[in-house]
């Protein structure tokens, strides 16, 4: 089976980065990890070609929760969630990918701030981790849908 985690986001915009990190801290064998950055359209190559089954987006999202907070998003969701710092939105590049994935899972994780920073918060941190669990273990259909 063929997974692919796709982390988006800036790294220099503190929380903002905490996909990236996660792709970058990824390290299972199961999984092809690809930390994206602001630039997720210049990986969608790499997925066509791989065909995965599964691929997984993980990027911070403004969803008034508390800072941290993993939901599932829709894609429809994806127009008016997120913070906004990619150069395509993300629910136009599913459209573009959709074909070519068995399934797609949008994670999102509340900010606590996103400014010029190199450093998460101690929620996103501790997001990364407990996302780290839920994709070994595969269990992010567990993770609850954003209302």
């Amino acid at each position: 089976m063929e997974k692919i985690l796709m982390g988006v986001g800036n790294e220099l915009k503190g929380d903002d980065g905490v996909g990236n990190r996660l792709a970058r801290e990824f390290d299972n064998e199961d999984w092809l990890s690809v930390p994206c950055e602001t630039v997720p359209e210049n990986f969608g190559g790499l997925v066509k070609k791989k065909e995965p089954d599964i691929l997984v987006l993980v990027d911070a999202a403004r969803m008034d929760l508390p800072p941290g907070e993993i939901r599932r998003l829709s894609k429809e969701e994806l127009s008016s969630e997120g913070i906004g710092t990619h150069s395509m939105p993300l629910n136009l590049l599913l459209l573009q990918l959709e074909e070519y994935v068995g399934e797609v899972v949008v994670l999102g994780i509340q900010p606590k701030e996103v400014k010029v920073e190199e450093k998460l918060s101690t929620e996103a941190r501790e997001a990364v981790e407990e996302l780290k669990t839920v994709l070994k273990e595969g269990k992010w259909d567990e993770i609850e849908m954003k209302n």
